[in-house]
């Protein structure tokens, strides 16, 4: 097995994670549609059946339609009558353990509201125990044709988890097969206590006897995150919302567990059901049953050691409760509240300082003792760091619950008095922001004839569209509600969204009364360059400001020149900047005509 190309040791982890979901063409056979649509109209003709039936017989669990596949394999198990080429529905129903003695008049009754039902309807009433026998007989597939059913009914979920698991089970053996030794479900669905809400428990059994060039546990790790990876993909497919619980096992340390008669090997075998075994599992159950699998003396004082370690043991979970679970549920929201007053995550260390620093003494919206409370809690977690062995008592720990509590809803209120300054600044800004625009457009405004100037110099003489007014308007009406503490989240966040619809729309305007105004001042200029020796004529542009101009000889270039009287020197488009939207006449006099030829010696200029 070694030299075989699918060895696993000869598989990179790239490899193994990227191969997608190689259970879809692993299903037995896939169904035509048009075998869909007659499942779904038999569905759709049974549903007046399983009102009835389920309501005569509250404790079925569940009833579905058998894939045509699935069919097959019922035939095999069951002495089936039918007629030569008839065509037969096969339904499933399971029953609790409990209601065995039930299956003759569950099945009475069913008989009697099918038997003028066409296709005729073939019912297989089994039990829990009925289906994990199966599996135990070594009759995977047809449990999988169980699985994979059509639900009509599913009570308590049985049908849903064995799919999610079924579904699962033929995803790994797709990769795997030739590697696992047991797929095997367990937990509450097998003992018969599961309900809705339960977790589905399996068990995979990896070979790992083959295995030289790498450790038992690069083997494990290799393998455990694409097989819990396929888990997250069962669950998808299979549409069961329930949590799959995947405990993977390589052969040779499973084994040493049984051998030292490990509590939770013991309970996996015993309980146990293999939805795929080549041989090992079922044996072990069996020796199991009859007593033959005993626990050795070292594994006997191992188990008593394990009692005498108890105080040990809940001592150091007191101290993981306050490292852990009361720690992060302080600190964590601490940082949270410096973070929104504008300050830089702070550390661990540093954050009750901070807390004080600005909260307290700054600020003064915290008070003195809930600092101290964060302290305690930082100075338990320092000692810890220091002195693993700090016991903490279970007193110490109702108190610390008590202080967190208080400490925690006195933050919120912190919390939310600092969203409130926050929101009230942010709102000063926008405000500030958009008087700001207004004035560059109709010259100072206040407060309070900010209404009004909008509307006479940019609304009544049609330079923004009237909807601008409307949502000035709605800012001013928000900013005076808010003022009056009347003010809500959604009214905020309306006003934000008008501020940036209106700053959009006055910032487009000034930019293009810039550019108007620009255009003034501008020229195209024309003129012929000697480059290689070769004639090329280039464009440029000039701004004429009364008695200075700017030229821009090359428009593909940054190059500006400043011409003053006759004098031409360098400038940048900084300088420029200044004179654009200045007033001034855009006049050619007799000097600046006389500076350009010197420059251009022939050129054009085009207005």
């Amino acid at each position: 097995m070694a030299k075989e190309k699918n060895n696993i040791e000869n598989q990179n982890p790239d490899y193994l994670s990227n191969q997608g979901n190689p259970h879809q063409q692993d299903i037995e056979k896939q169904i035509p549609p048009e075998v869909q649509k007659e499942i779904e109209k038999t569905r759709e003709k049974l549903q007046d059946f399983k009102k009835h039936i389920t309501k005569k017989f509250p404790f079925i669990e569940s009833m579905g339609i058998l894939p045509p596949w699935g069919s097959q394999l019922l035939e095999e198990d069951e002495e089936v009558i039918r007629e030569k080429d008839e065509k037969l529905i096969y339904v499933i129903i399971v029953l609790p353990d409990e209601n065995a003695k039930d299956i003759n008049a569950v099945k009475a009754e069913a008989i009697n509201l099918i038997k003028d039902f066409k296709p005729r309807i073939w019912l297989s009433i089994r039990t829990k125990s009925a289906i994990w026998e199966a599996s135990l007989d070594g009759k995977y597939n047809l449990v999988d044709a169980f699985a994979l059913s059509f639900p009509l009914h599913d009570k308590e979920g049985f049908l849903s988890y064995l799919r999610l698991a079924t579904i699962h089970k033929r995803m790994c053996l797709a990769k795997f097969e030739r590697y696992i030794v047991s797929y095997v479900i367990a937990g509450s669905l097998v003992r018969g206590n599961s309900k809705k809400t339960s977790d589905v428990d399996v068990y995979l059994v990896i070979d790992d006897t083959d295995v030289k060039r790498m450790s038992r546990f690069e083997l494990k790790e290799r393998l455990r995150s694409i097989i819990w990876n396929y888990a997250i993909e069962a669950g998808e497919e299979s549409g069961v919302k329930n949590k799959l619980n995947v405990q993977i096992y390589i052969l040779t340390e499973f084994w040493e567990a049984v051998k030292d008669a490990h509590p939770v090997m013991f309970t996996f075998i015993r309980d146990g059901v293999p939805l795929y075994d080549r041989g090992a599992f079922t044996p072990w159950k069996l020796l199991l049953k009859m007593g033959k699998i005993k626990p050795s003396p070292e594994a006997i004082d191992l188990f008593m050691s394990l009692g005498e370690k108890v105080s040990e043991n809940v001592k150091m979970k007191l101290n993981n409760i306050v490292m852990e679970d009361i720690w992060w549920g302080v600190i964590t929201p601490s940082q949270a509240v410096l973070m929104l007053y504008g300050l830089a995550p702070p550390t661990h260390k540093e954050t009750p300082g901070l807390m004080r620093e600005y909260l307290v003494k700054k600020e003064k919206i915290l008070e003195e003792k809930y600092v101290k409370i964060l302290e305690n809690i930082v100075d338990m977690y320092r000692k810890y760091e220091h002195d693993f062995k700090l016991t903490v008592t279970g007193k110490q720990i109702d108190q610390l619950l008590e202080d967190v509590s208080v400490y925690m809803a006195r933050l919120k209120e912190v919390m939310k008095e600092i969203e409130e300054r926050t929101a009230e600044k942010d709102i000063k800004q926008q405000y500030d922001q958009i008087s700001d625009l207004i004035s560059h457009l109709v010259g100072k405004v206040s407060p309070t004839n900010i209404r009004e100037k909008f509307k006479k110099e940019l609304i009544d003489k049609k330079r923004i569209t009237s909807r601008n007014y409307l949502l000035l308007q709605d800012i001013l009406e928000i900013i005076k509600k808010n003022k009056q503490k009347k003010a809500n989240k959604h009214d905020l966040a309306k006003m934000r969204k008008d501020i940036h619809e209106l700053s959009a729309d006055l910032l487009e305007y000034i930019q293009k009364k810039e550019l108007l105004e620009n255009q003034k001042n501008k020229a195209d200029i024309v003129y012929t360059a000697t480059e290689n020796n070769k004639q090329i004529k280039k464009h440029g542009q000039i701004y004429i400001f009364n008695d200075i101009a700017f030229v821009i000889p090359d428009i593909n270039t940054d190059e500006i020149k400043k011409i003053q009287g006759k004098q031409i020197i360098n400038s940048t488009p900084e300088e420029l900047k200044t004179y654009l939207g200045k007033k001034a006449d855009k006049k050619l006099t007799h000097e600046l005509l006389s500076t350009l030829k010197k420059m251009f010696n022939d050129f054009e200029i085009i207005f």
